[in-house]
């Protein structure tokens, strides 16, 4: 099949569900535009910052499209791309959209409180407690996984132990212009801050910014090797997780979202230009055959629950509720634009994925895509470097020079992937922080505790804990991780959507629309995670080597962890959902800062200020 005739199709199928299903979904739920948002109300300089809904959807899209997307889907492929494509449509709008707009909406609707939080509003303590847990120990997988993907990504190529500049450069371009990101980023966030920048000059500027990060990349390689870039990612990420969110994260994600406009643009107008030569043909299997089947089934890659948990951020990820209720409610400025932050963001991504199936699908006859995702021909080892090449094809298409377009591309995968590392870096911290808080009231900062207790809530020390973990388990390899973190990511998503029901439940709104992915989720997952864990026994049993021990043995011991606590909170979650009164919990009572009460008390007077010169102008007139 044309690669071209598969993203038109998907292009509509997913503009009718926005249109469609998520703004019918928006009005049941009553999203009201004249509520004051937390970020308004309990505005600080720090975690709560009010931004332009462009600014929150930079944020919440850049955060949540990384690795998984492109990874997951490629990944799958092995069982055919039709069932991959099919479970990107339905999940991303039936599943994943309506996750991510409603644990936004559920934050914004009780102060924005972050997930954990609503747990133990509407579960219990004792679930806020477990949940915290699993949330911890699951962002530890996140950052493994994503830091693998990185550094086999972008790691310097060495033939008999030296350097093949030829083949590294491409990833010692992005080397440098990831470490420039993080500077610019910063200087573009002051420079926003201090002027005030909106509209078409700070587009301008951020633009600018890119093509300079962009030139000193491609005149100034720096060849780091893969344990070199997992230490990189891994001193960024201590910095990344800890400054004020509008110093680093914000400005950041207002470059990287450019940056994925156009790697979205460039990538289908590659397919569009190859299909209308003849050569965007879908060379990969729609579905793999029956011996295929077999094949993948004797090496534990059965259709279900294989496919549903690979393909986690193209269709659903419990990630994307702790980047809604973690950080983008506490930006969001007016309560309409949940919809477009909450379930746009996701539509969007589930389109990249819909990119990476066409993508790897027409380098498949070139680079064997089938299987793993790794490649017999020597051009591509991981899915990242797999879409890189072939968008950088599509591009070349069009009349741009390939090595520019190899690194264009390959900058852009290394945002893709550090976006969103530092958005779970920052959330695993606040999950072990907030773990030992006593109360739902995350307010009491760890400078007011004494003794273990202000050590462990130590905003360095959790940071350490969550990346010291990570840095361990990523010694696996992506490839022996994902399957964890698939699985883990789907049952976190389910947690989630149990959570909304009851929300939805309690305060009176529609909440069936749940049920069945819920359902699907638990079973779907709790499997994935028995046989993860039958894997890493099974691989202990053949012999207890040093590196079995130190990747299967942990990898072991966090699924069994993941099980249980999943098996506890899911059924705390289930038992309230069933016991809880139909509009028994009214939305929170509005909380405000007092730097909140000042922004207001201004703003209306400067609103009635400008009406009432515009009415005396108009009497003049």
């Amino acid at each position: 099949m044309n690669g071209l005739t598969v993203i038109v199709i998907a292009a509509v199928a997913l503009v009718i569900g926005y249109v469609g299903y998520g703004r019918w979904l928006a009005g049941s739920w009553g999203v009201d535009r004249e509520a004051l948002t937390p970020a308004v109300r309990m505005e600080d300089g720090k975690d709560f910052t009010p931004a332009s809904r462009f600014s929150v959807f930079a944020h919440q899209f850049s955060s949540i499209c990384g690795a998984g997307p492109v990874t997951g889907t490629i990944v799958a492929m092995m069982f055919g791309w039709l069932p991959v494509l099919l479970w990107v449509l339905v999940g991303g709008i039936f599943f994943g959209a309506v996750h991510d707009f409603g644990a936004l909406y559920a934050s914004v609707k009780n102060n924005g409180k972050s997930l954990g939080q609503l747990i133990e509003k509407y579960i219990g303590r004792t679930g806020r407690r477990l949940f915290l847990l699993f949330s911890f120990l699951f962002c530890c997988v996140v950052v493994a996984a994503f830091t693998s993907m990185v550094a086999g990504t972008f790691g310097a190529t060495y033939v008999d132990g030296a350097l093949d500049a030829g083949k590294s450069y491409a990833a010692g371009c992005a080397d440098t212009i990831s470490i420039l990101f993080t500077f610019f980023a910063i200087a573009f966030g002051w420079l926003d801050r201090r002027f005030q920048l909106a509209g078409v000059p700070k587009f301008v500027l951020a633009v600018l910014m890119i093509g300079v990060m962009f030139a000193l990349g491609m005149r100034f390689p720096l060849y780091l090797s893969t344990g070199a870039w997992v230490a990189v990612v891994m001193l960024y990420l201590v910095f990344a997780s800890t400054m004020p969110i509008q110093t680093l994260k914000q400005p950041r994600d207002f470059l990287t979202a450019i940056m994925m406009v156009a790697m979205i643009a460039c990538a289908v107008l590659g397919v569009v230009v190859l299909g209308a030569t003849g050569r965007a043909t879908m060379s990969a299997p729609m579905v793999a055959s029956s011996e295929q089947m077999s094949a993948l089934a004797a090496k534990g890659n059965y259709l279900f629950p294989v496919l549903f948990v690979s393909v986690a951020c193209g269709a659903l990820s419990g990630f994307h509720s702790l980047v809604s209720s973690g950080t983008s409610s506490k930006q969001l400025s007016n309560e309409a634009d949940a919809l477009s932050v909450g379930y746009g963001a996701m539509v969007l991504e589930s389109f990249v994925g819909v990119l990476a199936i066409v993508v790897a699908g027409i380098m498949f006859s070139d680079m064997n895509t089938a299987g793993t995702g790794a490649l017999n021909a020597g051009v591509a080892s991981t899915p990242f470097q797999i879409f890189a090449a072939g968008v950088a094809r599509g591009m070349e298409s069009f009349g741009i020079d390939n090595t520019f377009a190899t690194v264009f591309m390959t900058m852009n995968v290394s945002a893709l992937a550090l976006t969103s590392l530092d958005a779970v870096a920052r959330i695993g911290r606040t999950s072990f922080q907030e773990f030992f808080y006593r109360t739902n009231d995350a307010a009491e900062s760890s400078e007011k505790r004494s003794g273990a207790l202000g050590v462990v809530t130590n905003t360095w020390v959790a940071t350490a804990a969550t990346l010291a973990l990570g840095w361990a388990l990523c010694y696996g390899g992506y490839l022996n991780i994902w399957p964890l973190f698939g699985a883990s990511n789907q049952l976190l998503g389910g947690m989630t959507m149990i959570t909304l029901a009851v929300f939805c439940k309690a305060t009176g709104r529609k909440g069936w629309m749940l049920y069945a992915p819920v359902a699907f989720l638990l079973v779907c997952t709790f499997t994935s995670l028995a046989m993860s864990i039958w894997g890493c026994v099974t691989a202990l049993a053949g012999g207890l080597t040093f590196a079995v021990v130190a990747t299967k043995g942990l990898q072991l011991v966090f699924a069994v962890l993941l099980t249980v606590l999943g098996v506890i909170v899911a059924y705390n979650c289930l038992k309230e959902l069933v016991r809880t009164e139909a509009g028994s919990m009214p939305d929170e009572e509005p909380e405000w800062s007092e730097m909140g009460r000042e922004h207001v008390s201004q703003a209306r007077v400067d609103q009635a200020e400008r009406a009432a010169k515009a009415g005396k102008a108009a009497v003049g007139a």
